[in-house]
């Protein structure tokens, strides 16, 4: 029996009856205290049932020791029953960065990042990626995930390129869209955020602001952030069509929660934005969940931390995370509503917002999760799946005289790169820690490991940085990129392949007919001539643990289906995207580009 708009309209209408009805018997420190999101590592499980907190979240690297998927349910375990200990225990919600798989916990599946999903073209892969990923956080009793960013990246400099689908607005909608359904149209419900709101792709180069008064901590302009956290220099009807557009979609899928960006749009912070914040995205938009700031990012909007609060809530801020401080937050927003700078109205529809979300996540029924869930973290069917991801988001760019695919019957195979036996380099930033790692972070097959599988350990000759004497084989594979990096840490405006890659990829020439060479990146570097000495270039960006599905392609058992979401420059003279467009030579390779 189908289910009537009039039973629907029954439904939201008690469903908001039983909101108000909380809301009418919470006190003003309560409904601050739902408002506030702190970091684990700043916060106590007493402390979530003295303050009333609404939200606790790990940042990246905020991991229990030792870091299990059961040690993670314990520890926020230990945080809700302390929410529910409160005088109307109302369930706190916890939230991680879980942004290519459940990133942050050993074990746990990894994905290829969004620039490769997105390069797979496959929505439905990506549906299915998310809900992979919901299961995995659903297991440690997560239910809020800092995911999808729907940036729509238009200089591959910045240092969060790979965190967006593409450069293309219509990709990165459909993507995104699949990605919110993912997360929300499970069995159990994780709460996507869509991110960062808005044009954060739109930055332009070396328009990172200084905060003097937030000198020394990770925003500041100091740490060589040239473009993360900048300035998008664009008119209203730009940001509308080509990054507004995604946030329409993903609202329109039932996104509960939006997160504001640190960026700013033509000089004005979004976590001031009122008319983007609160006129366009919550009024013309009608979105019905709730902004939450980014990491301390209201701290940037003035010297004087009282005015931050004021003007970040003032704007349309519903939730505030402030990882290291929430002390702080929560005494100046309770100041604010008494001295009249923030009214009770705006306050009760913060938390309004807030408990909407709660109550859709079904977190007052059920606020912890079953622990049987654990089981399935990083299990050999999610493991598939991210196998299929990979062998569908690598992308063919050059493959002259057959020299792919291999035969599994080759005799000798030499292997080089600083990749080719990385699983920290291979599954890039955001894993486990923050900015990721080189080395051993994580369980996973490498390059090396796969094809030891395939060819046997004698078979493949392997040294990092291809001292072969006098080897000479058939084939010669070299795996090259970018180490791992995350935000502005990443932002880089020499994309080249650094001295010890080109010197792997010369070396390894000399010593073999057929040289194929794999790059792992976050975004396109410039690499015109390295494709010069190879005979087939593969773009791998960050595929994550599951390194068979690279495997999978090189000998044929999969065919290549990846395309260029990003136009591929042949110069850095071609950066960003605007100059590449008007520049009087072609790209290296044009968007859509795939053997």
């Amino acid at each position: 029996m189908r289910t009537t708009s009039s039973q629907v309209q029954a439904t939201v209408e008690a469903l908001e009856a039983q909101i108000s009805a909380l809301l009418a018997q919470m006190t003003l420190a309560e409904k601050v205290g739902q408002m506030t999101q702190a970091e684990k590592n700043s916060i106590t499980p007493d402390d979530v049932t003295e303050y009333a907190i609404g939200s606790v979240l790990s940042g990246g690297g905020g991991n229990p020791e030792p870091n299990t998927a059961a040690t993670w349910r314990q520890m926020v375990v230990d945080y809700q029953q302390a929410a529910l200990k409160t005088r109307l225990s109302i369930p706190l919600i916890y939230g991680s960065d879980a942004v290519h798989g459940h990133n942050n916990v050993q074990g746990a599946t990894i994905f290829p990042h969004n620039i490769g999903l997105g390069a797979s073209g496959d929505a439905e892969l990506v549906e299915r990626t998310a809900q992979i990923t919901a299961k995995e956080l659903l297991a440690t009793s997560v239910h809020w995930n800092f995911a999808p960013a729907v940036s729509v990246p238009r200089d591959i400099r910045w240092g969060r390129t790979y965190e967006g689908f593409s450069e293309q607005t219509a990709l990165v909608r459909e993507m995104s869209m699949a990605y919110v359904r993912g997360l929300s149209e499970t069995d159990h419900r994780v709460l996507p955020s869509v991110k960062h709101f808005v044009a954060d792709g739109a930055a332009e180069w070396e328009s990172t602001r200084s905060y003097e008064w937030i000198h020394g901590n990770w925003q500041a302009p100091d740490d060589g952030f040239k473009i993360d956290q900048g300035d998008a220099r664009i008119d209203e009807e730009t940001l509308r069509r080509e990054h507004l557009a995604p946030y329409e979609d993903a609202i329109k899928a039932g996104a509960l929660n939006v997160m504001t960006s640190f960026s700013s749009w033509n000089g004005e912070k979004m976590h001031e934005h009122r008319y983007l914040v609160t006129d366009v995205l919550k009024g013309e938009l009608g979105f019905a969940g709730f902004v939450v700031s980014d990491w301390m990012a209201i701290n940037q909007l003035d010297s004087d931390y009282y005015t931050c609060v004021v003007s970040s809530i003032n704007a349309g801020i519903d939730m505030n995370m402030v990882p290291f401080d929430f002390r702080q937050f929560i005494g100046a927003l309770t100041r604010a509503v008494e001295n009249g700078d923030v009214s009770m109205s705006r306050i009760d529809d913060a938390v309004r917002r807030i408990l909407r979300a709660k109550f859709w996540l079904g977190l007052f029924d059920n606020p912890i999760t079953d622990a049987a869930l654990l089981d399935d973290v990083g299990c050999a069917a999610h493991r598939a799946t991210a196998r299929e991801a990979v062998q569908k988001s690598l992308v063919l760019l050059k493959n002259d005289n057959d020299a792919l695919p291999l035969s599994k019957s080759t005799e000798r195979v030499l292997l080089a790169g600083r990749g080719a036996d990385d699983i920290g380099m291979q599954c890039g930033g955001w894993t486990i820690e923050w900015q990721g790692g080189m080395g051993d972070i994580v369980d996973g097959t490498t390059l090396r490991d796969a094809l030891n599988a395939e060819l046997s350990s004698e078979s493949v000759i392997y040294d990092s940085t291809a001292e072969f004497g006098d080897v000479h084989a058939p084939v010669g594979i070299v795996a090259v990129g970018e180490a791992p990096y995350a935000e502005g840490f990443g932002d880089n405006g020499h994309l080249v392949l650094c001295d010890e890659d080109i010197a792997a990829i010369e070396k390894t020439r000399a010593h073999c007919d057929r040289l194929i060479v794999v790059l792992f990146s976050g975004r396109p570097l410039v690499i015109t001539e390295q494709v010069a000495l190879a005979d087939a270039f593969v773009v791998a960006w960050w595929p994550g643990t599951e390194g068979a599905g690279m495997t999978d392609l090189l000998f044929g058992d999969v065919a290549f289906t990846g395309k260029l979401n990003h136009s591929w420059p042949r110069s850095l003279d071609q950066l960003p995207l605007s100059r590449l467009k008007a520049h009087d030579q072609p790209p290296l390779f044009p968007l859509g580009h795939g053997l």
